[in-house]
């Protein structure tokens, strides 16, 4: 008896994937979630990629800017090393994170990385 049930129910149905409610009503928040991945979500990712492979060719005469708003001049880069000597004025060295550096502001001719 309730395998009739059952094939009764099964062939009401016959509307296939369209005519399921469930499916509708997601559709709509599956369709926002796909819109915001390629309006914002993956923008940012590429915009971090690019950032990680700019610090990671820091070279010396690179101006740069941190993450305090600080504004200086790659002085020295240590290979294997998170560190960059950056001298924010004239004779003031300070040793900074890599990741803290948040903008590369410009590249210039630089002189041989030592």
């Amino acid at each position: 008896m309730s395998s009739l049930f059952i094939s009764s129910a099964q062939a009401a149905d016959g509307g296939g994937l369209l005519a399921n409610p469930t499916v509708l009503q997601f559709a709509p928040m599956i369709f926002i979630f796909v819109v915001f991945y390629f309006l914002l979500i993956r923008p940012q990712q590429q915009r971090q990629r690019k950032l990680r492979e700019e610090q990671g060719g820091l070279r010396r005469g690179d101006k740069v800017v941190t993450a305090g708003g600080i504004v200086g001049i790659v002085q020295a880069t240590r290979d294997g090393s998170d560190e960059v000597d950056v001298e924010i004025a004239q004779g003031v060295r300070v040793k900074i994170v890599r990741t803290t550096i948040t903008n590369i502001v410009s590249r210039d001719k630089a002189a041989n990385d030592s």
